[in-house]
């Protein structure tokens, strides 16, 4: 039995997540080199009577989405940029609950940060030592998408799957019908 109703509703499901996530790193301002903003899509398969929903997005999006946990630590200097003496204090920490974490000694390459720190006048350097030491706040621009069309998603399905059922059954009554007849 081919589930029309029920492929169109998971596929308007989709559609929305992506739509949802771009808009949300759009309007968080997460969208600087549109890079993670244009890579994310979707593929659809159906497998054994089922069907398969295969998100995908640069490799660094999870790591935006859930955000990453700095190592702490105390500050060695003062910003230039920050008016109040913060030489010797502990470093705040954005990265929440978050499941990944930068380990000691491990930095991340400042290629990742050049193209945004010059966009703001400031030095990669200092921003990745800022980001590994701080983490990086989670903004959930998948994650928020992904549940609220989830939410939407169980009475949707469950109406196109009747459609499909109803279609089915009458569908066999038809054949039914014809192979009566001849």
């Amino acid at each position: 039995m081919k589930l029309k109703e029920t492929e169109k509703a998971l596929r308007l499901f989709s559609d929305y997540v992506i739509q949802q996530s771009k808009t949300r790193l759009t309007k968080g301002k997460q969208n600087y080199s549109k890079e993670l903003y244009n890579s994310l899509k979707y593929k659809f398969d159906e497998e054994n009577d089922g069907f398969i929903i295969d998100f995908e997005m640069q490799g660094y999006g999870e790591f935006q989405d859930k955000g990453v946990r700095g190592i702490g630590g105390v500050r060695k200097t003062t910003s230039k940029f920050n008016s109040r003496n913060n030489k010797g204090k502990m470093w705040k920490q954005k990265g929440g609950n978050s499941p990944f974490s930068f380990k000691e000694g491990n930095k991340p390459s400042v290629k990742h940060f050049v193209g945004w720190a010059k966009s703001k006048g400031l030095s990669p350097f200092a921003v990745r030592e800022a980001v590994y030491h701080q983490g990086i706040k989670p903004t959930q621009f998948f994650t928020k998408s992904f549940n609220l069309g989830f939410e939407k998603l169980p009475k949707e399905l469950q109406e196109a799957f009747i459609i499909d059922i109803e279609f089915a059954i009458v569908l066999a009554k038809k054949n039914k019908i014809c192979q009566d007849y001849y």
